[in-house]
């Protein structure tokens, strides 16, 4: 690890100048992935500027029924909170599925939507990877990628977005909201994460500088009944093969649906979605918004067993919540 000043800030205004001075600049919250790439030298910032101590944890109401989650509040007190688990508890589910207690109770909810792939490749300096190292290459399409993504990828970059959380964000519509030298700003979760293309390295779609300040629920899309499924490799906290966040209406047919593990960002299956307004919620309709869905897929040679494990996980989710609904 190379020598790192480190600044504790106070004010939201002083943690936005530190990091503006332009020296390699970083914002430090929980740490649990910048200070383990900063071990790799996948990261070296000149210098950490502490947000931790900002006022910027919580949970709120918001005046349309929502919530507001502050960034810097832990990973287990959002998982936690009475009215996350009550409102949208596949939030929660996500939270909780998604890394160990010791690391919930270090990691922030903006830190974590900041949080890196863990592509091997990418945490390799010594391999071509051009989300490190712009125009290097993607040595993942040609080497292995068999947990890579099936969908929205590009040959410039294959790998998959890490965090459960923002899986069932992007289900309900979140907005990240912002703070910049300039003013506050504030984007939805739709629009936050920039399709990879040719620039993989471009990771968000936050302007410069910009520091994330809290996270809105709204509440048009509070939800009971909604489900966080997760496959991964092995029963301990690993990363997602394919996960999904939804949720279902079966009086309208409405669906909120997010896919994870299948793409370098939360996959909204809008496709399927869109297929379940069309008509009874049954086993076939079921399979026909899953197939609509991951008819843009195009695997890779070894990762072609995540479309089927993809529809297998939107049918039985579906399946869970129709049965799950009142009479």
């Amino acid at each position: 690890m190379k020598e790192f000043a480190y600044r504790r800030a106070t004010e939201v205004r002083d943690a936005l100048t530190l990091v503006a001075a332009g020296d390699g600049a970083r914002y430090l919250g929980g740490g649990t992935n910048l200070v383990d790439l900063m071990k790799t030298g996948v990261e070296a910032p000149a210098r950490l500027v502490d947000v931790r101590f900002l006022p910027l944890d919580g949970v709120r109401e918001a005046a349309d029924g929502g919530l507001v989650i502050g960034a810097t509040t832990t990973n287990s007190d959002a998982a936690a909170h009475p009215e996350v688990r009550r409102r949208y508890p596949a939030l929660s589910e996500a939270i909780l599925a998604g890394a160990s207690g010791q690391l919930r109770n270090m990691a922030t909810v903006g830190g974590n939507l900041l949080q890196r792939t863990r592509c091997g490749y990418f945490a390799d300096p010594s391999q071509a990877c051009n989300k490190r190292v712009p125009g290097s290459g993607c040595a993942a399409i040609a080497g292995e990628h068999h947990n890579h993504a099936v969908l929205g990828w590009s040959r410039h970059c294959a790998a998959t977005h890490a965090s459960d959380m923002a899986v069932a964000m992007a289900a309900f519509d979140a907005v990240v909201h912002y703070e910049t030298l300039d003013g506050p700003g504030e984007l939805p979760l739709a629009e936050f994460y920039p399709p990879v293309g040719d620039t993989p390295d471009r990771e968000t779609a936050l302007p410069p500088g910009a520091l994330i300040t809290a996270i809105a629920l709204p509440g048009s899309a509070v939800s009971p009944r909604s489900r966080y499924r997760k496959v991964r490799e092995r029963a301990s906290y690993a990363f997602a093969t394919v996960s999904i966040a939804a949720d279902l209406d079966v009086r309208t047919g409405s669906a909120r649906i997010a896919l994870g593990g299948v793409a370098s960002r939360p996959w909204r299956a809008r496709r399927a979605e869109a297929v379940l307004r069309e008509g009874p919620l049954t086993a076939d309709r079921f399979r026909a918004a899953a197939d609509a869905e991951l008819s843009a897929a195009e695997p890779l040679p070894g990762n072609g067993y995540k479309v089927t494990l993809a529809r297998n996980l939107i049918v039985a989710v579906l399946t869970e919540l129709a049965d799950r609904a009142p009479a």
